[in-house]
């Protein structure tokens, strides 16, 4: 690993031979530039909470247990059929 200008610098072998390595220091808040052949191609960076999911719909709030997938689908699908 390669620090430029206090940015961790990772090549994309290094990245996938140490994958649960770099997963653990993503969590601990460590962020990292992944390059190809000596370009940059992304970065990984810790979630912020503002970023996370947000709940649009709760579907145990329509049936105890939530909803399968396939009955949303078919829901969707019947609203796509009658429009």
């Amino acid at each position: 690993m390669e620090t430029l200008n206090k940015q961790k610098i990772i090549g994309v072998k290094e990245l996938r031979n140490n994958l649960n390595d770099y997963i653990s220091l993503v969590n601990k808040g460590e962020s990292f530039t992944v390059v190809r052949r000596s370009k940059p191609v992304f970065k990984i960076t810790p979630i912020d909470e503002e970023d996370q999911w947000e709940t649009v719909v709760d579907f145990t709030k329509i049936k105890k247990g939530g909803v399968s997938a396939e009955e949303v689908l078919e829901s969707l699908s019947r609203l796509k059929n009658c429009a």
